[in-house]
């Protein structure tokens, strides 16, 4: 009989540790790694020095719905995946494609964001007019990217890569690449930045951006996925999409199908 107490006793001091242990360890602050430098997107405002983009609101609105105080933490694209892992933060958003590659590494929320490859030229570019033309020419991507991963996989392209795809429009315009392989939004958002430049051809893919997180983080990513649906479901994923996009997501869509036929 005293064993048998000495024993319930035990499991009652175990059972209340851990409900001490998971008070203690319930999430306040949700730290966000991110490559500011992909406008619209992500990218720093230039007034405020603080990040700001479509994936910046949405992220900190999935934090509203956790009770999570967004900590932003501005990382290099190439590194994001292995930042990850390390801990330096806790998820990543950045319009990031899911890939089967990825997701051997990383978990991915449900898809938030539906993009496409595209080509860009300069605005007096005559000689390029599709993805067909560009054998032999010299065509800027953004290090550790899918336009990256596409490009080398097409043969007889010279391809450049660079930190942040603002850089490989720039060489572009200084007459150094032929054209640059990029993200539609991205993309768009550059053209009407300069008018320098200008799209050609058929969009080239059809890819899904996801939140990603560390595959032990199940109860993260499912918190993540909860307040994800919450918010596409009422106005204010729409709302974020005109802010950014001035368009909606249904109308993006559309357009985005209709391009790549």
């Amino acid at each position: 009989m005293k064993n048998i107490f000495v024993c319930l006793a035990v499991v009652l001091l175990f059972l209340g540790c851990t409900k001490e242990e998971n008070v203690e360890t319930k999430r306040e602050v949700l730290r966000i790694g991110t490559d500011a430098t992909y406008p619209p997107f992500e990218t720093v405002d230039t007034e405020t020095g603080e990040p700001a983009g479509f994936d910046i609101d949405l992220i900190k609105e999935i934090c509203k719905e956790n009770k999570w105080k967004p900590e932003i933490i501005v990382t290099p694209f190439d590194g994001i995946i292995p930042g990850l892992k390390n801990k330096k933060y806790d998820v990543v958003i950045s319009a990031m494609t899911i890939t089967p590659e990825r997701s051997v590494a990383v978990s991915f929320s449900d898809p938030y964001y539906f993009a496409g490859q595209i080509l860009a030229v300069n605005i007096d570019n005559q000689d390029i007019h599709s993805i067909d033309d560009v054998k032999g020419k010299r065509v800027g991507v953004q290090l550790g990217t899918t336009g990256e991963i596409m490009a080398k996989k097409m043969e007889g392209l010279q391809v450049f890569s660079f930190d942040n795809i603002g850089a490989a429009f720039i060489d572009m315009e200084n007459g150094n690449l032929d054209a640059v392989l990029n993200d539609l939004p991205t993309t768009q958002t550059y053209i009407k930045q300069h008018a320098s430049a200008k799209m050609v051809g058929e969009i080239l893919s059809s890819e899904y951006y996801g939140i990603a997180v560390r595959q032990s983080d199940t109860a993260l990513l499912s918190d993540i996925n909860t307040a994800l649906t919450k918010i596409k479901s009422d106005n204010r994923y729409n709302d974020l999409h005109m802010k950014w996009f001035n368009i909606s997501p249904k109308g993006a869509a559309i357009e985005l199908d209709s391009s790549g036929q």
